[in-house]
Order: C-alpha cells, then sequence, then structure tokens
C-alpha cells in the first residue's frame, strides 16, 4: 500500500477530503533527477485533494487541518495507470494499422491513427467516471487501527 500524509480540508459524513503533496513516489524513484513530475513538484509544491472514505469512523473524530495518513493500494495504481497509457495507445496502434491496410494512403492513415488515439483517451475517461465511486478504488483512511476494505483472498480451511 502507498502510504501518504495529507490534511483534512473538509469533511462529509462519510468522508473527507484531504489535501496532499505528492512526495512519497518522487523519494523513492530512480530518475528523481531527470524527472519533469519531481521538478514541477518542486517548483510548486503541487497540490491534489482527495475525497477519503471514513469506513464507518465517527466524523466528529476529525477536524478541519487534522494530518491523517491515507493509503492507496499499489495495484489500483498500476492498474489505473495501464489503463491510462496504454489503451489510447494500443487503440492508436490498431487505427492506424486497420488504416494503413486498408487505404494505404498516408493522410487518411495518420488521421486514423489520431482518432484511435481520441478515441481511446475517450474510452479511459468513460472508464473512470463509470468507477469514481468504486470503494475498492478509493484512498483509505490508515490510522491506528487496520483499514476496513483491505481485500485479500481468505484461505479457506
Amino acid at each position: 500500500m502507498i502510504l501518504e500524509t495529507g490534511r483534512i480540508m473538509a469533511i462529509e459524513p462519510h468522508g473527507v477530503w484531504v489535501e496532499t503533496i505528492q512526495k512519497s513516489a518522487c523519494g523513492s524513484c530512480k530518475a528523481e533527477k531527470g524527472c519533469g513530475q519531481s521538478l514541477i513538484n518542486k517548483w510548486d509544491g503541487h497540490t491534489a485533494y482527495l475525497w477519503v472514505l471514513l469506513e464507518g469512523r465517527n466524523p466528529a473524530d476529525y477536524q478541519l487541518g487534522d494530518e491523517i495518513q491515507i493509503g492507496i493500494p499499489e495495484e489500483v495504481v498500476a492498474k489505473g495507470a495501464m489503463l491510462a497509457y496504454m489503451l489510447p495507445l494500443l487503440t492508436l496502434v490498431i487505427a492506424t494499422a486497420l488504416a494503413h491496410y486498408q487505404f494505404a494512403h498516408e493522410g487518411i492513415t495518420t488521421l486514423s491513427g489520431l482518432a484511435g488515439l481520441v478515441i481511446g483517451g475517450l474510452i479511459v475517461r468513460w472508464y473512470s467516471q463509470r468507477t469514481r465511486l468504486d470503494n475498492e478504488l478509493q484512498p483509505v483512511l490508515v490510522d491506528d487501527r487496520e483499514p476496513l476494505h483491505i481485500y485479500q483472498a481468505v484461505e479457506q480451511h
């Protein structure tokens, strides 16, 4: 689980809005000095706001400005990155190849590749909108007790 510290900016009955400054990934990455994300992070302290589930905890136990620790399962980050980066590229390649073999005209092939890239991006956007409220994909609050919904296989005896 990827852990991040944040500050509570708003409290709702089922969750809190947390402001984070993304540092944890940059500190462990080997490309830190040559990465554009790291440079932008250092320059403007890029702030992100996340909605974090309270998972049955009492919202009255938290106050604005409290620092909390949140966790995001690694598989959620990995699958999300694969979807966001690979699907548009895959649709670009497929559309380009189909247009090339069907029409063999450079202009049509180029426009088809661009259309495939846009279609892949739209599919990613549609999927992210469809799954934005999925509890398995949400950041969880990590405190002195275990998060309530870490999904692990249970061995049957």
